[in-house]
């Protein structure tokens, strides 16, 4: 997404705004003075130094940040990659930083959907069978509802008609699709997407922020990590981080719409 093509959407129709962080609703996540602190030689890198924020559901937050700020330490820490060196998080109320690393395995498969900037999809498997996957460590879907989850997930995200079709065989924006689908079909407390739109080119990266939109006005709670901040534009709320503290943390009351933002683009020239 480039200035120019920013200019093409600076009349879109905006998005209704929730009331405060979350409007009163569920307390998702929640960071309590949360430090993490790493040993290099004789060196202590402070590389996050006292956050705190809630992240309620049905919001859809951008954490915004430059190299060095602290944003893929929290992203970690968002994920249950990683835990604290002091300080508290809580996940759907659930405290993370004494957990066992198989304890936090379990907590992240069932609680958060990720998306990666480069999808993370198996090369030479369907897309049915890459959505599956979270649910191989869910003992609660027999193999059946296994694909029966996958299918409808794939449906939610237009990818209906390419259940069978294997990465190869599909475009950037499809195998993002397919990644989002993956994300939901363990029905997640979190979206968490990380440089979800960095590997894609302009339209396509549009046509995944109204799916964004789409998930967020159906309720989900998403959180999207990004040092872009065009994207900020299309979210609910946008937090950065700068030197491992938050610098600013800010509700959008004038969303822009991102379908409005793709039907505004130029035509594509073959």
């Amino acid at each position: 997404m480039n200035q120019d093509n920013n200019k093409q959407t600076k009349d879109s129709t905006p998005l209704p705004t929730r009331e405060g962080h979350g409007g009163g609703s569920k307390v998702v996540i929640k960071l309590d003075d949360v430090r993490r602190n790493f040993q290099v030689g004789n060196e202590t890198v402070k590389a996050l130094r006292g956050v705190s924020f809630e992240i309620h559901e049905g919001e859809f937050v951008t954490i915004m940040g430059t190299s060095g700020s602290g944003k893929s330490t929290l992203l970690n820490q968002l994920g249950c990659l990683d835990t604290p060196t002091s300080g508290e998080y809580y996940l759907d109320g659930v405290s993370v930083r004494t957990m066992r690393r198989s304890q936090r395995a379990r907590l992240r498969n069932r609680k958060i959907g990720f998306v990666f900037q480069n999808y993370n999809l198996l090369p030479k498997t369907t897309a049915v069978e890459n959505v599956e996957l979270p649910l191989m460590y869910n003992k609660e879907y027999s193999a059946k509802q296994r694909r029966e989850a996958a299918i409808e997930a794939l449906k939610a995200v237009g990818l209906g008609d390419r259940l069978e079709h294997k990465s190869n065989q599909m475009s950037g924006g499809q195998m993002q699709r397919v990644a989002i689908a993956r994300a939901l079909v363990n029905n997640p407390a979190v979206i968490l997407a990380d440089e979800a739109t960095g590997n894609l080119d302009t339209r396509t990266s549009y046509e995944v922020l109204v799916l964004f939109q789409k998930l967020h006005a159906e309720g989900r709670t998403i959180i999207f990590v990004t040092h872009n901040p065009d994207i900020a534009k299309y979210s609910s709320r946008n937090i950065v981080l700068r030197d491992g503290k938050i610098r600013e943390d800010t509700i959008n009351e004038n969303i822009l719409n991102a379908a409005d933002a793709l039907a505004a683009l130029p035509a594509q020239e073959d």
